[in-house]
């Protein structure tokens, strides 16, 4: 039998939330990005 995959909300956004994100200037630049695209700025998750 498999393992379930437990996912963890918390674990998730520390490592691509929108804080997060906003904390490295590559991090910006990617939002940045994303907004002159148009896209959703952050995975949904």
């Amino acid at each position: 039998m498999k393992t379930n995959i437990r996912n963890s909300k918390r674990k998730r956004l520390k490592k691509v939330g929108f804080r997060t994100r906003m904390k490295t200037r590559t991090g910006r630049a990617m939002i940045k990005r994303r907004r002159r695209i148009g896209r959703r700025l952050t995975p949904k998750g």
